[in-house]
């Protein structure tokens, strides 16, 4: 799963990487963990020319309450082991939460990171991991609105697409992936008159030779530390990354703007 990253906020960069407009108002500050429930900036195929505020875990339309869906399997449920070399059928064209998002509401996730720990620690012993040729990509992902029938709010959030491990995950011991969109195929994504089979075709493993791994703090582990402190690298023999404290605040609660130049 990919469950948190980093957006740093960087408005100059965006409008010019992505060609988009220049927001009237900047609402969301940066954040070296995105956790599921925070806002982030997407951007969509409805408005490929906007950064849309939306929560990260995808409520579909059709739910009677709030979800937080916050990865898309590509296999859906087929796959169940993570075979590496699954050739098999994409079950999210199929699956109820997903079948209308992959074919119509499709996003870019923009990101400068994000985090993995291995399946059995998870991030009781994570990892940040960054490309080597780029400080800002983006996830595939899809979107949805949702109406809250009792108060009448509207949600729009979104999913990250996960496909199986690339090398840089799997050399964790992570099973999985996030789908990293080539800079290419970034507007493709968002066409919406692109046949499903070629979307279909965009959701493989990013190559893992381009991603670098750092070890970094449990810190991560607390959703509320949003801080660029969280990204320094530790000695990943180290046995106490940070104090137990911080385990027994996720416990309680399970659930910064501006120009940044120098991103990492």
């Amino acid at each position: 799963m990919c469950g948190r990253f980093v957006q740093i906020i960087d408005i100059e960069m965006f409008v010019k990487r992505f060609g988009v407009v220049q927001p009237d108002k900047i609402n969301i500050t940066s954040s070296f963990n995105v956790a599921p429930g925070d806002l982030a900036y997407v951007i969509t195929n409805e408005k490929p020319n906007e950064l849309q505020e939306m929560q990260f875990g995808l409520t579909p339309s059709w739910a009677k309450k709030r979800m937080y869906l916050i990865n898309a399997r590509a296999e859906g449920d087929f796959n169940p082991s993570n075979d590496l070399h699954y050739s098999g059928p994409l079950g999210i064209v199929d699956k109820p939460s997903y079948r209308t998002a992959i074919r119509s509401q499709r996003c870019l996730v923009v990101a400068n990171a994000f985090y993995e720990g291995p399946a059995r620690e998870k991030l009781n012993k994570p990892y940040m991991f960054s490309r080597k040729d780029e400080e800002v990509f983006c996830f595939a992902g899809i979107w949805d609105t949702w109406a809250d029938d009792t108060t009448g709010a509207i949600v729009n959030s979104f999913s990250i697409i996960t496909t199986v491990a690339n090398e840089a995950t799997s050399a964790i011991g992570h099973p999985r992936s996030p789908v990293i969109l080539d800079k290419k195929d970034e507007k493709r994504w968002l066409d919406s008159s692109l046949p499903l089979e070629e979307v279909i075709d965009l959701l493989k493993p990013f190559p893992g030779e381009l991603l670098k791994t750092e070890p970094v703090s449990i810190q991560i582990k607390d959703p509320r530390n949003k801080g660029r402190e969280l990204r320094i690298p530790i000695d990943p023999d180290s046995t106490t990354q940070y104090d137990v404290k911080i385990e027994e605040n996720v416990r309680l609660e399970g659930m910064g703007s501006g120009k940044q130049r120098t991103l990492f």
